[in-house]
């Protein structure tokens, strides 16, 4: 075979031999089996449901997280539903529900692992209260969620309408279904199904294909314990970090077993990787300046994402100039100082109402010094599929963030205001949220809050009166400064300057990725 003919095959062997998740992207059958149901999926609903599955693999690190987190898991799910009798096709339902992240929170307050309100956990079995939430234990809240799926399928004598149930209760799925399905074995799936159910068959076609691919060392170790006892005390029992233990054990309150038998779950392995909330990129580890949770969080590719956007390319030598840079592939300009939108379209060649309205934003409002703006209509959706909330954002900075319009990112996620906002929740940049689907809401840290009249933030121009700002009680407050960027400087020679981080500055200031400043530009600085 000559070599002009064999590169084709070499690359896709590169590509895809490589990157097996990208390979064997599972495709929905015609016909699946589910618990004790055979299921004929229609092509309609197989298009459908691939949607998801797709999804699912669209961002291989974060899909990867997921699978080994399962793998993780899976076990003792696995073992709590067979102990109640319920079908092991309902395992993917956790999937689902949370991620596998112990303390995910929803917008109605659901929490844990199988995402239960207090009430519902309370009515199977489950301890809610100050000292021990056992929502946050794998192996309380899946026989919890074992009794409850059993219970309803009791009652509606079907699998696919006990698992609906979980969303929408008994009441719910019994007004919904009828008896239509009580004791029907074959079922068809089509354009009509519940949504839930088939976002549930989504995910047992991902992960149920994904299960074998991934090979790890890592085992979740059960220890029966006598509290009351600390974790740091835990921690020198089994040799493994108190951060550690505090991290699969969330279900203990205030990093303290209290009296009673308790199970202790930490991972038995060579070297004892923190598997937080928010997934830690491998090759950093935190600070010790931070809490295991927080660095875990800024180390998080989702994290990462969040603050590697917008994404700036052209001649950014000039990108206060029109025509010079793109920003999120669209037309855009940096704002060299602050102005009125009338100057700045002025200056930029666009009418202002235009201006305007291409950055969804209202008469009156301030150009801000270092933001960038688009001169080119937003789109409809995002480049990546979702968004972690970060502290301080609100819709309309989002929308800049990405490029997307204002609308759409409200109606993706069925949000109206910026009350509703809160940090740690993942927004849908791309899909739209499903009517009754929850959005989940990952832990996340608190910034330290900074003089908004100072300095420049992600949010949406506002006036504000100063407020002095607030430290963390063992540190010494930082002596704030204004720098004003001269001809030929830096953000790593201003950094050195005034020695602090490179990332500092873009913090503080609302930096993009680009590291782009302006002559004259000020920044804002806090000295240790």
């Amino acid at each position: 075979m000559r070599f002009q003919q064999a590169l084709p095959i070499l690359f896709l062997y590169l590509f895809f031999g490589t990157n097996p998740l990208l390979a064997q992207i599972p495709k929905v059958p015609a016909q699946l089996e589910f618990a004790d149901l055979t299921l004929k999926i229609t092509p309609q609903a197989q298009r459908e449901i691939q949607l998801d599955v797709d999804a699912q693999y669209r961002n291989p690190s974060y899909f990867k997280v997921k699978q080994e987190r399962f793998q993780l898991y899976m076990p003792i799910v696995e073992r709590e539903l067979r102990g109640m009798g319920i079908p092991e096709d309902l395992k993917y339902l956790v999937i689902q529900e949370s991620g596998l992240i112990s303390d995910a929170v929803s917008t109605s307050n659901a929490v844990g692992f199988w995402q239960f309100k207090q009430g519902t956990a309370e009515e199977v079995g489950l301890r809610v209260d100050a000292q021990v939430d056992e929502r946050k234990n794998i192996a309380s809240s899946s026989r919890g969620a074992a009794l409850y799926l059993k219970k309803h399928n009791a009652t509606l004598d079907n699998w696919m309408t006990a698992l609906v149930s979980y969303q929408m209760g008994l009441g719910g799925a019994k007004a919904y279904f009828g008896n239509q399905y009580s004791g029907k074995k074959v079922i068809e799936v089509d354009r009509n199904t519940h949504w839930y159910f088939k976002k549930f068959l989504a995910h047992k076609i991902a992960y149920g294909n994904a299960f074998g691919l991934l090979v790890s060392n890592r085992q979740l170790v059960e220890e029966k314990i006598q509290g009351p006892v600390t974790m740091a005390a835990l921690a020198k029992r089994f040799g493994v970090s108190e951060e550690h233990l505090k991290e699969y054990n969330k279900w203990a309150g205030n990093g303290r077993v209290p009296a009673g038998t308790f199970t202790l779950f930490y991972i038995k392995e060579a070297s004892l990787p923190i598997e937080p909330a928010i997934v830690k990129s491998p090759e950093e580890k935190p600070k010790k300046s931070q809490s295991a949770s927080t660095a875990s969080a800024k180390n998080s590719p989702i994290y990462k994402q969040a603050n590697s956007y917008p994404r700036i390319s052209g001649n950014t030598t000039k990108a206060n100039q029109p025509n010079q840079i793109t920003v999120n592939e669209l037309d855009g300009v940096l704002a060299g100082k602050t102005t009125s939108p009338s100057k700045f379209s002025d200056e930029i060649g666009v009418k202002e109402k235009k201006f305007l309205r291409i950055n969804d934003m209202n008469p009156g409002e301030r150009i801000e010094t270092g933001k960038y703006y688009y001169t080119e209509k937003k789109k409809t959706s995002a480049q990546v599929d979702t968004h972690l909330v970060l502290p301080g954002e609100t819709l309309w900075s989002i929308s800049q963030k990405y490029g997307i319009r204002l609308a759409s990112l409200k109606s993706k996620n069925r949000i109206r205001k910026d009350s509703d906002l809160k940090a740690g929740m993942v927004l849908n940049l791309r899909e739209p949220r499903k009517r009754g689907e929850d959005i989940t809401i990952l832990p996340i840290s608190q910034p330290v809050q900074q003089n908004k009249s100072v300095i420049a933030s992600a949010t949406k121009p506002v006036e504000a009166k100063p407020s002095t700002p607030t430290y963390p009680r063992e540190t010494a407050q930082p002596n704030r400064v204004t720098h004003t960027v001269a001809q030929g400087e830096t953000l790593f020679a201003i950094s050195r300057k005034y020695g602090v981080t490179v990332e500092n500055l873009k913090s503080w200031n609302s930096i993009g990725s680009q590291n782009i400043i302006s002559i004259g530009q000020k920044l804002v600085i806090f000295k240790p």
